[in-house]
């Protein structure tokens, strides 16, 4: 992540906690999670702003990177570890995060472009398949 790009990250993530999860400038009205993810190379902790759906029970947050060819690195953090925790409004929740497949994917995908415009946006720019990640509370996923 350049050094711009990890300033502005620090901002809203501060911004975000001050506030009780909200934030102005571009990220205004849009629904923001803080997601926690390790380095699946370093093992550094990580926290990232991303906008985020609920479906049911679940949180889906969706890997456009702005439609640059590659995934955000979160998403090969969650893959190698996917038990995490985000942070909702002033909560910390632990979660499971599980890349959305076939119908589900199409349909959460859907979901998230009629909410998000610039996410079909980012989908034309890229010839990656955008993942879409749902986040589901650990205490939800046990017997």
């Amino acid at each position: 992540m350049s050094t711009r790009a990890a300033e502005f990250n620090a901002r809203v993530i501060r911004e975000f906690r001050e506030y009780g999860g909200r934030v102005g400038g571009a990220f205004e009205g849009t629904p923001l999670l803080l997601l926690h993810h390790t380095g699946a190379e370093s093992g550094a902790s990580r926290v990232n702003p991303v906008g985020h759906l609920r479906d049911g029970g679940r949180y889906v947050i969706f890997a456009s990177n702005g439609g640059a060819p590659r995934d955000p690195i979160w998403v090969g953090n969650l893959r190698a570890e996917p038990r995490t925790s985000i942070e909702v409004a002033s909560e910390t929740i632990d979660v499971v995060a599980g890349q959305a497949t076939g119908e589900e994917r199409e349909r959460l995908f859907a979901l998230g472009a009629a909410r998000f415009p610039q996410l079909a946006e980012f989908a034309r720019k890229t010839d990656r398949v955008i993942p879409v990640i749902a986040l589901t509370k650990t205490t939800e996923t046990q017997p």
